[in-house]
């Protein structure tokens, strides 16, 4: 991102802060970067917008905030209405991305839920069918992680709860929105750089983080020939309320990319416009990696 002087400077890391899980982005401080702070889609810059994912409909879990969010508004920016499903404790999160992206002109529907439960991805989609039509976009993009520094510390209760919400509702709400897509639709899944890095502490974590990148593929191989294009993104190190909530002291300290510095939001968001959009029309098993400047042999 540009400070007007061509480079950014690449010394910033945000503050140290602790928030009880899930999270809340409204908790989050506001940081600025030599009088720089960041923008109202969750950037260093205002998003430029080119039409072009005009009159599509997108279903994306986790919008309340963080990366979910920023996804949110910059596809109203492109033209899209979006369907956003969080944690019934994330409302006040999610009252703010549904009032954001009403400014910039676009629907915004709200479904609390938790997406462990089969049952309620079912309802979810039922309602975001009913609300928009067709679903042209699916971003599965929930997430849970929680710190543990050794095999022997990670709870069982823990390991299972990361997989029930971070790769089996994944499949879910594939299995449910795909079959009602058509040529051209895209089903966008986040997952992480930390399936490539193999990050130690965040074993649980990282392990969804690479069954995504394999269901990524194999749906995508599955997919193809009806013209149904699945392709993943893989953020570094991002400041979202999941990092305050789920990380110490010292990991926060060092939470930076090559860069100098974490990513917003937005700067992950723009990935998910690429993949929904035209623009990536020869894209399908392919993974995007948006992690300010680490180099990984994929």
């Amino acid at each position: 991102m540009s400070d007007g002087k061509g480079q950014f400077e690449q010394d910033f890391l945000p503050p140290v802060t602790h928030q009880d899980p899930p999270g809340r982005e409204g908790d989050l401080p506001i940081e600025a970067i030599h009088d720089k702070l960041p923008t109202s889609d969750g950037g260093w810059q205002e998003y430029r917008a080119a039409g072009k994912l005009e009159g599509k409909k997108a279903l994306i879990t986790g919008g309340d905030s963080g990366i979910g969010r920023a996804i949110a508004i910059l596809y109203a920016k492109e033209g899209a209405d979006s369907f956003i499903v969080y944690l019934p404790e994330e409302e006040e999160d999610a009252q703010e991305t549904k009032k954001r992206v009403e400014a910039e002109g676009q629907k915004c529907h709200l479904f609390p839920t938790d997406i462990r439960e089969f049952k309620n991805c079912e309802k979810a989609v039922k309602a975001a069918q009913e609300a928009l039509g067709q679903i042209n976009i699916l971003v599965n993009n929930a997430a849970f992680q929680m710190m543990q520094m050794d095999i022997t510390e990670i709870p069982n209760e823990q390991w299972h709860k990361t997989f029930d919400t971070n790769i089996h509702p994944y499949f879910y709400f594939a299995k449910l929105i795909v079959p009602t897509m058509k040529r051209g639709d895209t089903v966008i899944n986040n997952a992480s750089i930390n399936a490539y890095v193999g990050r130690d502490d965040l074993l649980d974590y990282t392990s969804t983080k690479g069954a995504i990148i394999a269901f990524t593929r194999g749906l995508a191989n599955q997919q193809v020939s009806k013209g149904i294009r699945v392709n993943a993104v893989c953020p570094g190190p991002v400041w979202t309320p999941l990092i305050p909530s789920t990380m110490n002291e010292d990991a926060q300290k060092s939470f930076t990319a090559p860069l100098g510095r974490p990513a917003q939001p937005s700067e992950i968001a723009t990935s998910f416009v690429f993949l929904a959009s035209a623009d990536s029309s020869m894209f399908s098993g392919q993974a995007l990696h948006p992690n300010g400047g680490t180099v990984l042999n994929v």
